[in-house]
């Protein structure tokens, strides 16, 4: 399997920082960028395939959980955030993990893995590309 493509969503640098860090140890994902707000990850995301968002919910202009809402169809999902009175609605949107900040490594690993796990049940396999249907023609006499 090749690497998931994952973003930053968060407007604090050094959220940013930790995170990135944490990422450079995971073979299996590749950075594409980090973004400061939601505006700039909805760019990314019209423009990129992104398999994975880390993102935050207190951020300016619009929150995380009111970014998410707004997508037609969401990269897997982990939350960052310092609020965990939010956990309920990350869940009720399909997030894969919900971390509360600080992060520490064994946590932001055991997401990961959360992530790594749905992304490749949900990864299209050769099969995928046939119809999951047939028709049957019969001699209705």
């Amino acid at each position: 399997m090749s690497k998931l493509k994952c973003i930053i969503v968060d407007d604090e640098p050094l959220a940013q920082e930790v995170l990135e860090r944490y990422l450079e140890n995971i073979r299996e994902l590749e950075l594409v960028t980090k973004c400061n707000n939601a505006l700039e990850a909805f760019e990314v995301l019209n423009h990129e395939n992104i398999d994975l968002m880390f993102l935050d919910i207190s951020m300016p202009v619009i929150s995380g959980i009111d970014f998410l809402r707004s997508l037609r169809k969401s990269p897997a999902v982990i939350i960052t955030t310092a609020h965990p009175d939010f956990a309920l609605q990350g869940y009720e949107l399909d997030v894969v993990d919900y971390l509360v900040k600080p992060v520490s490594l064994e946590r932001f690993m055991k997401a990961v893995n959360k992530a790594l796990d749905r992304v490749k049940q949900h990864a299209p396999s050769e099969r995928s590309n046939k119809a999951d249907f047939m028709f049957v023609k019969s001699d209705q006499s």
